[in-house]
């Protein structure tokens, strides 16, 4: 199988022209999600994938059991769970075995869990900044609580008239930073025993699935006998903070893209609360970070960019 797969993604490298796209086809493996696939995810995808079919074949020759690793990253709702099923599509459309898997089952938490601890996080170091920079009082802190039972207390403009909220929104920043997207926050090390695995050539695997509530969590037992080609779809998918990933793709998005693209899927009632505007703005600067790693970048309007020009148009972005 493999040899075989390996053999159709070269000579699709010269010949390949994309399929019809159904309007079903398998998405993700993360419970519960189901996502429309619209044009533009399409016009993404097509283009990621004549860019991704060289580095595939690289990858592909590069392992002993002619397995590969393809993630798809990016800011929350850019596109990944669409691109990275209609990426799959078009290689089991050429004889290719592959299967997406979805890197939200690898938080430590569920979600309602994980909202809780990031706000705990952020406003318990908040408090302490205030304490070492000598502005807090039981006047600020009683405002403070009035703008926390808002969910105001992460909004920059409330600093206008409350200087001492710099001091507080500076620090739970910093530690906010620290705790997103970490080993704190996600499972890596398991992940990466998946992907290890796959890669040398096991033909079963154990999957760890997670819902929305804290009796949703199962492992499920997947046969990947006839699978050449795992696509990790996953915010975190280029964080270098585990092993198994040989072609990140990175999906691109400004701040301002990333909090449309959620207004518009609709998912989270909070899409546009200051606190998840913040989180944004601070996963979007450690997948600016990790940009340099990405050997396939992609615009919103699927254009291929350099480092340069994506840094160029995220700069241009804020």
């Amino acid at each position: 199988m493999s040899k075989k797969a390996l053999e159709a993604v070269r000579a699709a490298i010269e010949s390949w022209q994309p399929p019809q796209v159904p309007e079903d086809i398998p998405q993700g493996d993360m419970p519960g999600d189901k996502v429309w696939i619209g044009p533009q995810s399409v016009e993404k995808a097509e283009a990621a994938f004549r860019l991704l079919l060289p580095l595939l074949r690289d990858a592909l020759e590069g392992n002993g059991h002619q397995r590969a690793v393809v993630a798809v990253s990016g800011g929350s709702g850019v596109g990944k769970t669409c691109v990275s099923a209609l990426l799959a599509y078009y290689l089991n459309a050429l004889g290719v075995g592959a299967y997406t898997l979805s890197g939200d089952n690898y938080p430590l938490r569920i979600p309602e869990q994980n909202d809780a601890e990031r706000l705990r996080i952020f406003r318990l170091a908040g408090v302490r900044g205030m304490l070492e920079d000598g502005v807090y009082s039981p006047e600020a802190a009683e405002k403070l609580k009035a703008l926390q039972e808002q969910g105001l207390d992460p909004d920059p403009q409330q600093a206008a008239g409350n200087p001492w909220l710099q001091s507080y929104q500076a620090a739970g920043r910093r530690a906010l930073s620290g705790y997103l997207g970490t080993e704190r926050e996600q499972e890596y090390d398991a992940l990466s025993r998946v992907l290890q695995d796959f890669k040398n050539g096991a033909d079963t695997l154990w999957l760890k699935r997670l819902g929305r509530d804290d009796t949703a969590l199962w492992f499920e037992e997947k046969d990947f006998s006839g699978i050449s080609v795992v696509v990790l779809e996953w915010t975190h998918g280029n964080s270098g903070l585990f092993a198994g990933v040989d072609i990140p793709v990175l999906l691109a998005s400004t701040p301002a893209e990333t909090r449309q693209y959620r207004l518009q899927r609709g998912r989270d009632a909070n899409a546009d609360t200051p606190f998840i505007t913040m989180v944004l703005e601070l996963e979007q600067q450690k997948l600016e970070a990790r940009a340099p790693h990405a050997k396939i970048i992609l615009s919103k309007s699927a254009e291929p960019l350099s480092l340069e020009e994506y840094q160029a148009r995220m700069d241009a972005g804020r």
